[in-house]
């Protein structure tokens, strides 16, 4: 295929930076357009962004950074339709004219059906989503057709077998979650690569989680590489796999672009010898970690509570580290106290479900708030 870009990091348009860091939506506008630069000036053209990233202003902030201030094609962009959007054929263009209004771009590069799981895909057939994309395809308001990911290498195998006309599938993949029972990243790539599917990389990070890791893992990747960062491991490590076309970084600060960009630049794969350090470190962050959140926030939309889910499972996740919990108070409780002032404490759970339903990571929301609010609101 010849529409790879040429270099394998993407800006993922998703945690931008803030004004106000308990609003997804305020987004600081001045500090992307610096990011957006820098990435620009370095060869860097890959843009990723959805309908409902950043309370539903990510795409109004391509528009603004990226489309309005460059010619058109000297980048890509790629957004979404999410199965949450739309309950009929109608919604379908509703959501893309929208879009294409959001971002101004005339056109999309790479456009997605996101998040294919479980009663998703049975909703994306009967609404024949798939055939709608190949008609914007045919309209030229698309691209290239493909779609995200998130459930069993055996269903991404059928969804493959039956619509081998997409062109690209973004999965979820990093070395925490190379051998997972659950997310199975090794074992989706593998499908990927026997359909000759490229591979666009999301959360190569794991919203942040490979960013910070036990001291130990810390000790290992400085003394083999003392000059990079702990976060270039993970995002070199997914971007040495053969078939994969483009990393998606969410960079929230222009300091996190420099440091991607310092990297990946003239990008060099990793040996054996250095995927087997990265192994060894998700070994070290399993043993430790106790919500597997991504922070993703796909979870707190439609929240009828107001729960800030993601902060309070980071916030928890800090003080379950290295047996925190048994050191009684720390700064945490009075952080979670504070989110509490302005959002719904953990406890305020009236136990919907509508979180679970939309986690892409398929984590037992509801089980883990009675974790978190036993922990600090004790």
């Amino acid at each position: 295929m010849n529409f790879k870009p040429d270099k394998k990091l993407g800006f993922g348009l998703m945690r931008l930076p803030l004004n106000d860091p308990n609003n997804s939506g305020d987004i600081n506008m001045e500090e992307l357009k610096k990011m957006v630069d820098v990435f620009m000036e370095n060869g860097f053209t890959y843009f990723d962004t959805a309908w409902m990233y950043n309370g539903f202003r990510s795409e109004n902030a391509a528009k603004e950074a990226l489309v309005d201030r460059y010619p058109r094609e000297s980048f890509t962009l790629s957004t979404k339709l999410h199965s949450g959007f739309i309950e009929t054929e109608d919604d379908r263009d509703k959501i893309f004219n929208e879009q294409l209004t959001k971002t101004g771009a005339g056109y999309f590069d790479y456009y997605l059906i996101h998040g294919i799981e479980g009663s998703m895909l049975e909703k994306y057939e009967r609404l024949h989503c798939f055939e709608w994309l190949l008609d914007k395809k045919e309209k030229g308001l698309v691209r290239h057709c493909g779609f995200s990911f998130h459930d069993t290498p055996e269903t991404l195998d059928k969804v493959l077998t039956d619509h081998p006309e997409m062109e690209f599938v973004q999965l979820q993949i990093n070395y925490l979650d190379w051998e997972s029972e659950w997310i199975r990243s090794r074992k989706c790539y593998e499908v990927a690569v026997k359909h000759n599917k490229p591979v666009i990389v999301m959360e190569p990070v794991k919203g942040g989680t490979l960013a910070k890791v036990p001291a130990e893992a810390e000790k290992a990747f400085k003394q083999r590489e003392p000059e990079l960062s702990i976060p270039s491991w993970a995002i070199r490590f997914v971007a040495s796999l053969d078939n994969v076309m483009v990393v998606l970084s969410g960079m929230s600060s222009l300091e996190q672009v420099k440091d991607n960009i310092s990297y990946m630049k003239d990008f060099k794969p990793l040996n054996e010898e250095e995927k087997k350090l990265c192994f060894k470190a998700a070994e070290l962050i399993n043993s430790q970690i106790a919500i597997p959140c991504t922070a993703c926030h796909y979870c707190t939309e439609g929240c009828p509570m107001s729960i800030a889910i993601p902060d309070y499972f980071s916030l928890y996740n800090e003080d379950m580290r290295d047996d925190l919990e048994h050191k009684g108070w720390t700064i945490n409780f009075s952080n979670y106290d504070t989110l509490t002032q302005r959002f719904g404490k953990a406890s305020d759970c009236i136990e919907c479900g509508q979180c679970e339903g939309v986690c892409p990571q398929h984590l037992t929301i509801i089980s883990y708030l009675k974790d978190v609010a036993r922990h600090f609101e004790h």
